[in-house]
């Protein structure tokens, strides 16, 4: 027998038919049975409108939403937000897999602290080369962001965790998400991170924890978006994405926390997409990278200090795009 519902969790999909069976079964073996899930088909074309309808079929606890055309995945997680009435939400992208004590660990943390959200830890779920998946380690920046597990923080107090930028390893209270305002740009892509940033600037408090919350795939047939970054449009959805990150801390005044962002963005973000700038056929590509580069290693918080000796010439040339 479930529980009374607790927290609801949104869970999107397109076209995901071959995956959304795991994630499904992921919130079914939960150890904290009162949830709900809203299953949000976003016009999908193969079987996921299917798979999701035979769940809620069988479980009461799955509720599917319908589009009637595909609006992407900051609207399809909108339409989840709107029929939400538990006392705390959560995010599943429906090619991801949620770990069995996720949802009872993080609410467990918010009930003892009284905190607006909690953020944990995730890893990849990359392709074995033999038809299944194998999930990574945590990622040091990942491990930076939520451990060791600390409570009652702000977002000056725990600058580095402005480097989880993900919905889905966070459960948040439902009344935070309304009274702060809370919802996804629509339309584009790299929807998380504007989101993200502020959560930080705007919860009172907010918790972390290292545990691992999620493992997030990376599609074996290559259609996972940030497995696209060498195309332009994609490109100047992840840049805008990061400069309005930059500019919600700029504009609340989080210098700390805009430090550790800009930091973090040099260290990785920068140097990643100017290696494929480099051999870009696109110049218009390379420019974008440039003006971003610029931006950052020119803003009055960033600490070049910190940036890796290996990620000095790449930056260096991304500046002179």
């Amino acid at each position: 027998m479930s529980s009374p519902a607790l927290v609801t969790v949104i869970v999107p999909g397109f076209d995901v038919a071959a995956w959304a069976g795991e994630a499904l079964d992921s919130l079914r073996a939960q150890t904290l049975t009162g949830w709900e899930a809203m299953l949000v088909d976003d016009a999908s074309t193969d079987e996921t409108g299917t798979l999701f309808e035979a769940a809620a079929a069988a479980d009461p606890r799955f509720r599917v939403i319908r589009q009637d055309r595909r609006r992407g995945l900051g609207a399809a997680r909108n339409a989840g937000l709107a029929s939400v009435t538990t006392p705390f939400v959560a995010f599943l992208d429906a090619d991801d897999v949620l770990l069995p004590t996720a949802l009872a660990r993080m609410v467990q943390v918010l009930d003892e602290s009284g905190s607006d959200f909690v953020a944990g830890a995730y890893t990849r779920l990359r392709p074995d080369g033999t038809g299944g998946y194998v999930a990574g380690a945590v990622q040091p920046w990942v491990s930076a962001a939520t451990a060791p597990e600390r409570r009652g923080l702000t977002i000056d107090e725990h600058p580095d965790a402005t480097a989880n930028v993900v919905a889905w390893s966070k459960v948040s209270r439902t009344a935070f998400w309304e009274h702060a305002g809370l919802r996804f740009p629509e339309g584009r892509l790299y929807e998380d991170q504007i989101v993200a940033q502020l959560m930080y600037a705007r919860a009172r408090r907010f918790d972390v924890i290292p545990d691992v919350i999620v493992q997030w795939r990376e599609r074996a047939d290559g259609s996972s978006i940030t497995q696209h970054e060498e195309r332009l449009d994609v490109l100047r959805d992840c840049l805008d994405a990061m400069d309005e990150g930059l500019r919600v801390l700029d504009g609340t005044d989080h210098p700390r926390a805009a430090r550790a962002r800009i930091g973090q963005m040099l260290r990785m973000d920068v140097p990643r997409l100017a290696r494929i700038a480099a051999s870009h056929p696109d110049d218009a590509y390379r420019r974008a990278v440039g003006v971003f580069a610029r931006t950052l290693w020119e803003h009055p918080q960033a600490v070049r200090a910190d940036v890796p000796a290996d990620a000095l010439p790449l930056l260096a040339a991304a500046r002179l795009w």
